[in-house]
């Protein structure tokens, strides 16, 4: 830029706030609410990039229990903005609907640091019909399905990708044309299903009431990310939803979600540059779990499973099933920490794009002894049972990866700080 470079030192100081980033490590339900929750006090703007309602988080904040699926978690920072960002699909009744309830349990003021970009897309109810007919075609076809939430999330990113969705900038301008391609698209639907039932004209009335509720709160999410980012020093953090297994590229595919929930739906969700991620944290549990369909090579169809299950709570926040338990936990006499895949006895270095040969992997385990101690009072690493502390740490040389935070409960206060 300069024979000095002078302007290029410039340009690089200017390059804007950085973007902290808390992801599924698994295939969600790892506890990222929590996580989330304890940046977000110390955070400006809490943002969702992508996912819609079929994620849920929770958050237990002086014993009272909130559950999220479109409002990022830190709606309840009173000193915080909550983003919603272009890459996330909208249900604007389950949006109402989730405002009301947490509304019950104490949550005041939300109106006035809620943002919705414009870009956004918008979850139809009849999207959600038709998530829930593939469902029922895939099992007639296919004799299995995808174990999809039914919240539409799929058909709207479908609409997204073929050009025929509907955003919320097009609910916000001239209703009449929105309404006309509303109807197109019903009708687009109806000679792909024919047993597709939709009461349009009712929908489109409840939407034309839900734009003006949510008119205020709607800013050109571009812009709003941009001058966040340039404008003064903020502490910016964004919650990932679903996780890195459910990610559409890089997940259990077919049985994953139909967003990118790894590190560059970050980006592509709220339109910002790489340069801007700062820290990114992934969120694990010390077992894994998962609902729906899919390989999953360590999940425990036994007496550990179902201990797991019923121990840990293990119930989706979302749809209620329960979740599917792999590996073991502190609860019993021993740990086993899936460490490779083996293929025909010969070890992979990676994890295996196609199901069926997921399927089929023998799982190489190391064995670690069990503390059975309750551990839920633990704030601080050094009054952890020497066996945890030694279970964290080969997991923590195993993945190359510092862990920064271990926590012991579901309340905001049951976490051990690292560093």
């Amino acid at each position: 830029w300069s024979e000095s470079g002078e302007k290029s030192a410039q340009i690089k100081n200017d390059s804007g706030n950085k973007v902290a980033v808390v992801l599924g490590a698994q295939w969600g339900d790892e506890g990222k609410g929590k996580v989330v929750d304890l940046l977000a006090t110390e955070s400006d703007v809490v943002c969702r990039c992508q996912g819609g309602n079929n994620a849920g988080h929770t958050v237990v904040v002086d014993e009272e229990e909130y559950d999220f699926h479109l409002l990022p978690s830190g709606i309840i920072n009173t000193k915080c903005t909550s983003f919603i960002g272009n890459g996330v699909v909208i249900h604007l009744p389950g949006l109402f609907e989730e405002i009301d309830k947490n509304e019950k349990r104490g949550l005041k003021g939300w109106d006035k640091r809620l943002v919705i970009s414009d870009r956004a897309h918008i979850v139809f109810d009849f999207h959600q019909a038709v998530d829930g007919l593939q469902e029922v075609q895939r099992q007639a076809q296919e004799g299995q399905n995808i174990g999809t939430t039914k919240k539409g999330i799929g058909p709207t990113y479908a609409c997204k990708a073929s050009r025929t969705g509907l955003r919320i900038c097009d609910l916000m301008a001239d209703f009449g044309e929105f309404s006309t391609r509303v109807k197109n698209l019903v009708l687009q639907y109806q000679s792909m299903y024919p047993a597709l039932k939709v009461d349009v004209e009712s929908e489109l009335k409840k939407l034309k009431d839900y734009a003006e509720r949510i008119r205020p709160l709607i800013r050109d999410g571009v812009y709003f990310m941009y001058d966040a980012i340039h404008g003064p020093p903020k502490k910016i953090l964004v919650e990932g939803a679903n996780a890195a297994l459910l990610d559409i590229d890089f997940g259990t595919y077919p049985f994953v979600t139909s967003s990118n929930c790894t590190v560059g739906g970050v980006c592509t969700g709220l339109g910002i540059p790489p340069a801007n991620i700062g820290e990114v944290y992934g969120v694990s549990k010390a077992y894994t779990t998962r609902v729906g369909i899919g390989a999953f090579p360590t999940e425990q169809l036994n007496a550990v499973g179902e201990l797991l299950q019923t121990r840990g709570h293990e119930v989706g926040v979302t749809t209620g099933r329960k979740r599917r338990c792999a590996l073991w936990f502190y609860v019993l006499d021993e740990i086993k920490v899936g460490v490779a895949y083996k293929i025909n006895g010969k070890r992979v270095p990676y994890f295996p794009a196609n199901m069926e040969v997921l399927q089929k992997v023998e799982v190489e385990y190391e064995t670690f002894p069990g503390w059975k101690t309750d551990t839920s009072a633990v704030r601080k690493w050094s009054d952890l049972p020497p066996k945890a502390q030694n279970y964290i740490r080969f997991v923590e040389n195993r993945i190359g990866v510092p862990i920064k935070w271990v926590g012991v409960g579901k309340s905001r206060e049951c976490m051990i700080q690292m560093f």
